[in-house]
């Protein structure tokens, strides 16, 4: 006869944090109600987002970038798995704010940051951009005019599919069809050309 074997579900209240990880160990304590952690940890965080964005944005926009990532890693809290690294984990918030405030700057004409730009912030050579940007125009070229249009707007120009709608008159259910049978043939191509 065999034996069977009961095993007991695991207790979810707490998972081990990764191995030389403080802020992480801040964060599971200030996730189990841990006043005195989570303080700690908003204010060395504080400080980090400060220099990641003081090499990435105009001075005058820091501050606000700084505590917007703070706002969402407020809200967003209960989504940190204390089994992965906590600066990971920080550094995405911290990266999607970043591309937020890129593109609050581009779409804003009115905001001219150009004096606040520090110039210790590290610019790389504009050449493979340029060369990027020539073979995408090139491959969207090949498209549909409707498929080129609504994947510049929303892929490369970062509107909601809503926006590209109002700009374009497609409807919202066109605009994804669009971007999908659009990318789908850009990967055709390229798969074709390599």
């Amino acid at each position: 006869m065999l034996a069977t074997v009961r095993r007991f579900p695991r207790e979810r209240s707490v998972q081990p944090v990764v191995a030389e990880d403080p802020w992480g160990e801040l964060m599971a304590a200030a996730q189990l109600g841990h006043a005195g952690a989570y303080t700690r940890l908003l204010t060395e965080v504080d400080g980090w987002l400060r220099r990641y964005y003081a090499r990435r944005l105009p001075a005058s926009m820091v501050e606000d970038a700084a505590q917007d990532t703070l706002l969402t890693l407020h809200a967003r809290r209960h989504t940190y798995e204390t089994s992965r690294p906590f600066k990971a984990w920080l550094a995405g918030i911290a990266r999607y704010k970043w591309i937020d405030r890129l593109r609050a700057l581009d779409r804003d004409p009115a905001v001219s940051c150009a004096e606040d730009m520090s110039e210790d912030i590290a610019i790389d050579d504009h050449g493979p951009a340029i060369v990027s940007a020539l073979l995408l125009r090139k491959l969207l070229s090949q498209l549909k005019p409707a498929q080129s249009e609504v994947i510049r707007l929303v892929k490369l120009e970062g509107l909601t599919v809503e926006e590209a709608s109002e700009l374009t008159g497609q409807s919202v259910p066109l605009v994804k069809v669009n971007i999908h049978r659009g990318l789908a043939m850009l990967s055709y191509i390229v798969a074709d050309v390599t």
